[in-house]
């Protein structure tokens, strides 16, 4: 009776958590896109300003070299006025990070996008900060944050239902085990997202450097430069929420030319 019971519940769980994420449906005012996510973009601008100044802080801070900060708010507005960005709702800004020894970009929901400094000393040219910007950008424009969040309360509530199910109060230890495993499958379904969500947003990349007249094969010169200074320790590509540099220029390849079939225009940045 209580195995039956304890059945009953992880089912109501997991279909919960099911009909929370698919009834949960809006479509992005950029793309066109319908999406499964779970707050509105007024939500989203507020959560990325709410984080900002703790994500600036894990990072040592803003770089003080503000020509360098004005460099990056330029190529940052080019790109946001000159792209689908500019008709979001979204409130873009843009932050240079005093960290000098990660490598590392990101973007916060509704619009925060950093970038540090140790990152951006080995770009050598405005279209190569563009196309990192530029990338951020598309992680914001693609909602990828809320999609992130509405997919993993989905894999964790699945997870709890398949933990609620396996227990079993005879083997508490067995039981133990049964969710971990559980708790594991949950986070390798959400990595697998994360890196589905890179590549798109170095699709976007693409169209919005050359929007704002970048070549956007700088994008490919990023990537060689990650390749480079990922060295030969790099973990395997299937546990990483980015994907393979490698890999994506094969994508950022196919992207080029999907879009410029005719070849690139003449007179971009490099």
């Amino acid at each position: 009776m209580r195995g039956n019971l304890r059945y009953l519940i992880a089912l109501v769980v997991a279909g919960f958590s099911l009909i929370t994420y698919y009834c949960n449906r809006q479509t992005n005012p950029v793309t066109g896109e319908v999406q499964h996510v779970n707050m509105t973009t007024e939500q989203e601008i507020a959560l990325g300003l709410q984080a900002a100044p703790q994500m600036a802080q894990q990072y040592g801070g803003l770089y003080p070299d503000q020509q360098a900060q004005d460099a990056i708010d330029r190529i940052g507005a080019t790109l946001v006025q000159a792209s689908g960005a500019g008709r979001s709702p979204y409130r873009f800004d843009f932050h240079l990070l005093a960290d000098q020894n990660t490598i590392n970009a990101f973007a916060l929901p509704g619009g925060q996008v950093f970038i540090t400094a140790g990152l951006l000393k080995h770009l050598k040219t405005e279209g190569q900060v563009a196309g990192v910007l530029g990338h951020e950008i598309g992680h914001v424009i693609g909602r990828h944050s809320a999609e992130q969040l509405a997919k993993t309360q989905l894999t964790q509530g699945l997870a709890g239902a398949a933990g609620i199910a396996a227990y079993d109060p005879d083997r508490p230890g067995g039981s133990l085990a049964n969710a971990a495993i559980a708790a594991a499958i949950a986070k390798v379904v959400n990595l697998r997202f994360g890196r589905e969500d890179e590549l798109d947003a170095d699709r976007q990349a693409v169209k919005y450097t050359a929007q704002a007249g970048y070549d956007p094969r700088a994008m490919i010169q990023v990537m060689q430069i990650l390749q480079e200074q990922g060295g030969s320790g790099r973990g395997p590509e299937f546990m990483s929420t980015h994907p393979d540099p490698g890999n994506r220029i094969g994508v950022l390849q196919r992207e080029i030319q999907e879009e410029f079939p005719s070849g690139l225009p003449g007179g971009l940045k490099p």
